[in-house]
């Protein structure tokens, strides 16, 4: 087999490791970022998406590193510019990277090059795996995952001004964002102009992420993206589905109402899984003779335990906006919200298992300009 060859990054010289073993803290982040993965495993997947595999042509830089630079913006939220100006100033960042000190960091297009190469040949596909790899190498760390996860949908809206975009299709001219959807952000209870409590329904333009989180770790298990109007009820079976695939030893689902589909309770219990979705009051109040099943089911230990563990993924969702950019998309199309959508989620298992597997919390810095 031919040896792959990629872009010289003076790793292996004096202003490689030695430096870096001198002036990056032992209890970095960062550090300990590099040393849970086994980041090797990511140029063997990736390479294979490059037209010469490394082997080919004009020496590309590792996959591994261009991906570990990807997850540095979206670790401090840093656009694709400004991630190429913070490699240069921050050693620990270009440490992580496995660039040596005197060597620059690839330029910002090298991002986009990569993130456009890993849609074109592998689709979404690739990203799936990487957030795969990601909980099998929990696992093979010895992190637990208990028996409880929880499934909801975050909103994130498009990066479009709406109304400068109602102008511009007004004369004649496509959407900014064609992928892009009008869907129900919340429900509010507000005083009209009597005094009269009157239920106000608030909506947003852009795009859901349908996640299921475990209870216990707080890790991101699987994923999917839509358009802002997908009905969130349709999306819980594949994430059941590809949780099952990884063999996480999970027992209960909890959801809320927007989940309280009767396929998605009969799903979970042919496959022996208890059913923890919150149940809409017209299960049990309205004139059924079935209703009594559902009763049934608001009484079981594994309803009630599920449902106190909810509130965790609102927590995450809020972790992934206000740290990471979720709350607003970084680029066009559904395509690339997905992309984003799915290293959001990988940079927030890599936060978490580091917390978990050293002790060393994650601690946000300010973005360059």
């Amino acid at each position: 087999m031919e040896k792959k060859r990629f872009a010289e990054t003076g790793k292996g010289s004096f202003f490689g490791d030695y430096v870096y073993d001198r002036i990056v803290p032992a209890g970095h982040f960062l550090r300990k970022l590099k040393e849970i993965i086994l980041w090797e495993r990511f140029t063997q997947r990736l390479i294979k998406l490059y037209k010469g595999e490394g082997i080919v042509g004009r020496p590309p830089f590792d996959p591994a590193l261009v991906l570990k630079m990807e997850l540095i913006a979206y670790l401090y939220n840093l656009t694709e510019r400004q991630v190429e100006v913070y490699l240069n100033e921050n050693l620990p960042a270009k440490y992580f990277v496995g660039l040596a000190v005197d060597q620059p960091a690839p330029d910002h297009s090298t991002l986009t090059v990569f993130r456009e190469r890993l849609v074109q040949r592998g689709r979404l596909q690739v990203f799936e795996e990487m957030l795969e790899e990601i909980i099998q190498s929990a696992l093979q760390s010895g992190i637990q995952f208990g028996s409880i996860q929880i499934v909801d949908s975050v909103h994130t809206m498009a990066h479009v001004n709406t109304d400068k975009d109602h102008q511009r299709q007004k004369k004649g001219k496509g959407p900014r964002d064609p992928d892009a959807q009008w869907g129900v952000k919340h429900k509010r209870k507000v005083k009209n102009e009597e005094g009269k409590e009157e239920e106000q329904t608030v909506y947003f333009y852009g795009y859901k992420t349908h996640v299921s989180l475990n209870a216990e770790n707080g890790l991101i298990t699987s994923l999917e993206t839509t358009s802002g109007e997908a009905y969130d009820g349709h999306h819980f079976i594949p994430l059941v589905d590809h949780d099952r695939k990884q063999k996480l030893p999970v027992e209960i689902y909890t959801a809320d109402k927007a989940y309280d589909d009767t396929q998605n309770h009969y799903h979970l219990d042919v496959r022996g899984l208890y059913s923890a979705i919150r149940l809409k009051r017209t299960r049990t109040e309205k004139k059924d003779p079935h209703k009594q099943v559902w009763y049934a089911l608001c009484q079981t230990p594994e309803y009630q335990q599920g449902l106190q563990e909810r509130y965790k993924i609102e927590r995450k969702f809020g972790e992934a906006k206000q740290g990471h950019g979720l709350g607003r998309c970084r680029y066009l199309g559904r395509m690339g919200f997905a992309v984003q959508a799915f290293l959001t989620a990988i940079v927030l298992n890599l936060k978490r298992m580091v917390k978990l597997l050293s002790g060393v919390g994650f601690k946000t810095q300010a973005a360059v300009g």
